[in-house]
């Protein structure tokens, strides 16, 4: 019998600070040397930051992309999907998810947080949504060991 790898979402905006995007980058590297798959949206920002840190740690990274065209990943997904469905996609992001942590982000990170709240999926929240029953943690590494923690299993 083969064990399959956690999965964890890590959800944020396609722009983010400077600061925001060192902190996904971290958030990235946990993930990937816990030996976990890295799914996100697959495009710039957040998503492109945490897959930068998985893929440098030699994590696997899967982008589940808004259009058509594969190749609109950014440089660091390893696994990119063409989804063509827009921001639909933000639902198949969290249903493949054991648990995800959300950094900075607007309103499409707010649509997957509450796909988080809806479909159990445990979340956390760094410079995030202030949202009632959303944690907000301070570092990447206690983000990522919370994850690990609470993901719910498959």
């Amino acid at each position: 019998m083969t064990m399959s790898k956690k999965i964890i979402a890590v959800i944020g905006g396609r722009s983010c600070t400077d600061a925001q995007y060192q902190i996904a980058r971290e958030v990235g590297r946990h993930i990937a040397e816990n030996n976990a798959v890295l799914v996100c949206g697959g495009r710039t920002g957040i998503m492109e930051a945490a897959c930068r840190g998985a893929a440098e740690a030699g994590g696997i990274t899967v982008g589940i992309l808004p259009g058509d065209d594969s190749r609109d990943a950014n440089d660091w997904v390893t696994v990119p999907i063409a989804t063509g469905i827009g921001l639909a996609r933000n639902a198949i992001i969290i249903r493949s998810a054991s648990a995800a942590i959300a950094i900075g982000g607007s309103y499409g990170t707010l649509s997957e947080i509450a796909y988080c709240k809806q479909f159990g999926v445990p979340v956390y929240g760094i410079q995030s949504w202030d949202i009632e029953g959303i944690p907000s943690i301070e570092s990447p590494e206690e983000a990522v060991r919370l994850a690990f923690d609470t993901a719910k299993s498959d």
